[in-house]
């Protein structure tokens, strides 16, 4: 079957591999993970021996080296699984935590986090929203001050995905502070002292991602996990922004795909008004105009992805698609929830769970109000 004008053979190959693991090593057991706020450590190192880690990575560090597109595949396959919780997980790991270090890291830090990173042994996870600054990145008050041959972090992050379980946290910090975009990051092991996780946060959804605030008091960070250029690191959080709404909106367009595909099983064989519920002409063409925006988003998806590939800046297609395809998996699961009647709404029903976890997805990564003014802003003529 022909996706889509951007697929390849490779990364078919992909697709297939992560369908096969998510049915074989995740939907047998996402429940209990549900329950237990976590995923095991145990299947994330079982995705770093099968390479699902290192798709972005480069190949002279042990990476398979692949784009953008790589990443839509991968992301909107994972989103399938049901389990947006599990997804976020991975794709933290994958693609909003891990590309910081293999674009920015010095070669020491290739060598001393990269091959822990890519096999699955080091967990990663993205620090820059603080109590007071969300998608405002500039607005964050965590400073980092010099202390002899290395720093002292001090403030609070919020809303921190793999910050419980995690081990290599990626921490944005004000470095000048008369510079409002004074900010540099820095590789921050789990376990420094000063460095502690505040509280576990208790969500709405995503139930099987760990998610924190984390605490710095006097958190002491040598010279050497400085990462990339000092004070550049504001733009750097900018640049991977773009990765990050991209593999987003592929969770939203897999999810909705997937809620899509069981509705239709459950309309087609629920019976009433002495037929099947697809037999009612509101609840088919509903579903059928919802498969249409499905189509329609993914299309914007991979042509954004394939700008982001040719190095073209895709910002106002990325956020365009990132404030649509988030938008519309919450729309679609809703028709779904609906379509399923009184056990949708039932916490046993796969579709009450979906329906719950899309919520996050128009507010994580940058909320639809900022992504409509990023592409508001580039349509001035």
């Amino acid at each position: 079957m022909l996706r889509n004008v951007h697929m390849t053979e490779e990364l078919e190959a992909i697709r297939q591999q992560v369908e096969r693991f998510v049915a074989q090593e995740v939907v047998p057991h996402g429940e209990a993970w549900e329950r237990e706020g976590r995923v095991p450590r145990e299947v994330l190192r079982r995705m770093g021996q099968l390479g699902f880690f290192s798709l972005r990575a480069p190949q002279e560090w042990g990476g398979l080296g692949l784009g953008p597109i790589a990443s839509c595949v991968f992301a909107e396959e994972l989103g399938r699984s049901t389990f947006a919780g599990f997804e976020v997980t991975v794709l933290v790991h994958t693609d909003m935590a891990s590309p910081h270090l293999w674009r920015s890291g010095s070669p020491e830090q290739l060598r001393r986090f990269l091959p822990g990173v890519l096999s699955g042994e080091i967990v990663t996870a993205i620090a820059v929203t603080e109590p007071d600054a969300g998608s405002d990145v500039a607005g964050m008050r965590t400073t980092a001050v010099r202390d002899g041959r290395g720093w002292r972090l001090d403030g609070t992050k919020l809303f921190i995905t793999n910050a419980v379980h995690g081990d290599l946290v990626i921490v944005a910090a004000r470095t000048r502070p008369e510079d409002r975009y004074g900010i540099s990051t820095f590789l921050v092991e789990k376990g420094r002292e000063g460095f502690s996780v505040s509280r576990k946060l208790e969500k709405h959804g995503w139930l099987s991602s760990d998610t924190a605030e984390l605490s710095f008091r006097g958190c002491y960070v040598p010279e050497e996990n400085l990462l990339g250029v000092e004070h550049r690191g504001f733009y750097e959080i900018m640049k991977n922004f773009q990765n990050e709404r991209m593999v987003l909106s592929a969770m939203a367009v897999g999810a909705a795909q997937k809620g899509i595909e069981l509705t239709l099983a459950w309309t087609q064989g629920r019976r009433a008004f002495g037929g099947t519920l697809y037999d009612r002409e509101a609840i088919r063409q509903r579903l059928a105009m919802d498969q249409a925006q499905v189509d329609a988003a993914r299309a914007g998806l991979y042509h954004a992805a394939w700008l982001m590939e040719a190095g073209v800046d895709a910002t106002k297609a990325v956020s365009g698609v990132k404030a649509f395809a988030c938008e519309l998996a919450n729309r679609v699961l809703y028709d779904c929830l609906q379509f399923h009647g009184g056990l949708g709404y039932m916490r046993e029903s796969t579709i009450e769970r979906m329906a719950r976890d899309a919520r996050v997805l128009p507010i994580g990564g940058g909320a639809t109000e900022v992504m409509l003014e990023e592409v508001a802003k580039r349509s001035i003529v």
